[in-house]
């Protein structure tokens, strides 16, 4: 069976909610994602609940300890079995963080900005070349939230990630609350962030709340409920892309019950619907040229 991709919105599947979601009469989440590293090498009831939600949903899977950039060597006995999860999975892509999770042979548990750099780039877009070749499906990489900068710091951000996905050639997860909070911590337009992202390599986005513990000091939490600003970040980006990609809700901590994620789920759900009719409408306006210049004379 072929891999079915997701469109519209979607909700991370925590276990907290996942009675709930699974059982509920109606939601306005399309689809889910889930974290493989919490389902490889377990059964019973962890594994029930992943084949309840693959009857109801289509799924897309987010790592969360690929290490796309790290200085270890690939643990490649890790992928291969991560590739034949993601294929009993049937999931169209893999998505990673941009950034590396282990240091001295010690898995850091966080994500851990990288140095804007050419040699950055060189380096990291090789290991994820790695990691593609042995997954043999689409890899996006995901821009995360940041507190510092990493030395040396030669480029922007948006121009770091558009240099990495370029040269492997991958796909890339646009966060938009992180864009929005590194914005906030470091100072630049988040519009022009995305303006300058190769956005026809955009295959999915995230949306979360954050914490704002200064005002120029924001938290990357996936706890609180999305503040406007992220929304209206949101709605830009996705009328600047050339295709629709689906968005999920990240909740990660504070989980409230379905019912209140559901009232953001709905406005999201507007959004992207919103945005996917104007670009309907955009397209179906646009002149069909091809007869004009198939009718066209051969010069004299």
């Amino acid at each position: 069976m072929a891999a079915q991709k997701p469109q519209g919105v979607g909700l991370g599947f925590r276990f907290e909610l996942a009675n709930e979601l699974l059982h509920c009469s109606h939601t306005h989440a399309q689809f889910v994602e889930i974290a493989p590293e919490n389902y490889l090498h377990t059964g019973g009831w962890r594994r029930r609940l992943l084949d309840q939600a693959k009857e109801r949903f289509s799924m897309v899977c987010h790592g969360l300890c690929g290490d796309l950039a790290g200085a270890q060597p690939l643990d490649k006995a890790q992928l291969l079995e991560l590739k034949t999860f993601l294929q009993q999975q049937q999931v169209a892509w893999y998505s990673d963080h941009l950034c590396y999770t282990s240091t001295a042979k010690a898995h850091v548990h966080d994500l851990v900005p990288l140095p804007f750099c050419q040699e950055s780039v060189e380096r990291t877009a090789t290991r994820i070349e790695q990691v593609q070749d042995i997954l043999q499906m689409p890899l996006a990489i995901e821009n995360v939230s940041a507190y510092m900068h990493m030395p040396p710091h030669d480029m922007s951000e948006q121009d770091f990630v558009a240099a990495v996905a370029t040269q492997a050639d991958c796909s890339i997860l646009l966060d938009i609350n992180n864009v929005y909070v590194n914005a906030c911590n470091f100072g630049f337009d988040p519009k022009r962030y995305v303006d300058e992202l190769p956005l026809q390599r955009v295959i999915q986005v995230h949306i979360a709340g954050h914490e704002q513990r200064q005002s120029d000091l924001l938290i990357d939490t996936h706890g609180e409920q999305i503040v406007e600003p992220v929304y209206e970040l949101l709605r830009y980006a996705l009328a600047k892309m050339p295709q629709q990609p689906p968005v999920l809700l990240e909740r990660d901590n504070n989980i409230p019950p379905l019912a209140q994620l559901e009232q953001e789920l709905q406005r999201l759900h507007a959004i992207w619907q919103e945005t996917y009719e104007n670009h309907t409408t955009q397209r179906a306006r646009q002149p069909d040229t091809s007869a004009a210049v198939c009718a066209a004379p051969n010069p004299a």
